[in-house]
């Protein structure tokens, strides 16, 4: 495949903050952008060279992206791959529309993680009461029951530690329209998540591991590099680039892993686009995630990421907009602050990040506090940075 000229366009399937960031970077290497989305005011719509403002299932809308486009890349995966791959028969579409049936179908995604000779979490199919409770007793309690498809952000999935927790849900849920898979809860020390790049070429590189933090299942803080031991981070990176290659994965993977008490790392999800954790990467890292997953789709040499200094990356939601606005004006120069222009802040919605740069991660944490735009670490979120 040649490479993409700079002067050319691509088109971007969605219209968000993830879109919005991947045609900043792009702009600096002189390509041009056209968006499809719903919104006319979409974060990334607002940066965009052309607009087309249409549903995701509008075919005249997919043929005229198509049209307008040198190279489409998507930055979300809950969208239909059929219409991705009715792009794929008419322009470039590198990320390609296999890896996103396999990434938005969770029963998939598994069973693509196992046969790349990577551990999840012991899980089984459920779409009857009478699976569901079989599932049980396979697996055992506390479990996580999730949606097969669609559902992010905690959405769409149910903790059962007990018994009665099993009873409530089929209360509330006794229709089985849809299939589920249920998992076993692992009692994990941290999160760990890897951002890895694969190019056409098939040539691989991977940010460094980053440790999550999550608030009522929204991402609230990634840490990098990961407090965790350098054997660890090693071994994240090798599970994760193994999935990759798998997969045979052209642009950007992000994999989500826990980290057990006993040293064991366990795949969580799976994402194949820009990532929530590998935001750090704007400020602290060369190339950021979103240069290098332009240059894996173009076909130009992926660079190996340095990472300058550590990095603490914080959310910034609806409910956080006004403590932030009022802090804005005092950011000292190492906190570096992206608002990606959504209209309405919503309680939970993704309005912006800041990300600390810094020397010293106890004293990156200790600015955060000093900001006042949310309440600070808990104890049990300490040691989850800090174990």
């Amino acid at each position: 495949m040649r490479s993409l000229l700079p002067g050319q366009t691509i088109g971007v399937l969605g219209g968000g903050q993830l879109g919005r960031m991947i045609i900043l970077e792009g702009r600096k290497m002189g390509y041009r952008f056209v968006t499809l989305d719903p919104s006319e005011d979409a974060p990334g719509v607002q940066v965009s060279d052309h607009h087309v403002k249409a549903n995701f299932n509008d075919l005249d809308a997919v043929d005229q992206l198509a049209s307008l486009s040198d190279l489409i890349v998507y930055e979300f995966e809950n969208i239909d791959p059929t219409l991705v791959g009715r792009l794929e028969q008419q322009t470039a579409l590198p990320q390609g529309s296999k890896l996103l049936e396999v990434t938005r179908h969770r029963l998939m995604e598994k069973a693509a993680i196992e046969e790349a000779g990577v551990p999840v979490a012991p899980y089984a199919k459920v779409s009857s009461t009478d699976e569901l409770h079989q599932a049980i007793r396979t697996i055992g309690l506390p479990a996580v029951l999730k949606t097969v498809t669609g559902g992010y952000d905690g959405k769409g999935q149910w903790i059962f530690r007990t018994e009665e927790d099993v009873t409530e849900w089929e209360k509330q849920n006794d229709a089985w329209s849809q299939i589920y898979v249920l998992e076993k809860f692992i009692p994990f020390l941290k999160e760990i998540s890897v951002v890895v790049a694969r190019s056409v070429t098939g040539e691989i590189q991977s940010f460094p591991p980053a440790v999550n933090i999550h608030r009522n299942h929204i991402l609230h803080l990634s840490i990098a590099p990961a407090t965790v031991e350098d054997v660890i981070r090693k071994q994240a990176v090798k599970l994760a680039e193994q999935v990759a290659d798998h997969l045979e994965v052209v642009g950007l993977l992000a994999v989500e892993m826990f980290l057990h008490a006993d040293g064991h790392l366990y795949i969580n999800e799976l994402a194949p686009r820009p990532h929530n954790s590998g935001h750090y990467t704007y400020d602290a890292c060369n190339p950021s995630q979103f240069e290098q997953m332009l240059r894996a789709v173009i076909g130009l040499p992926l660079v190996k990421p340095t990472l300058y200094r550590s990095a603490i990356m914080m959310n910034l939601l609806g409910e956080h907009k006004e403590a932030f606005y009022h802090s804005f004006h005092q950011l000292p120069s190492n906190i570096k602050a992206h608002w990606y222009g959504k209209n309405e802040a919503k309680t939970g919605r993704k309005m912006g990040h800041i990300t600390v740069l810094t020397d010293d991660l106890s004293q990156g944490l200790a600015q955060l506090d000093q900001l006042n735009i949310c309440p600070p670490l808990t104890p049990a979120e300490e040691k989850a940075v800090w174990t």
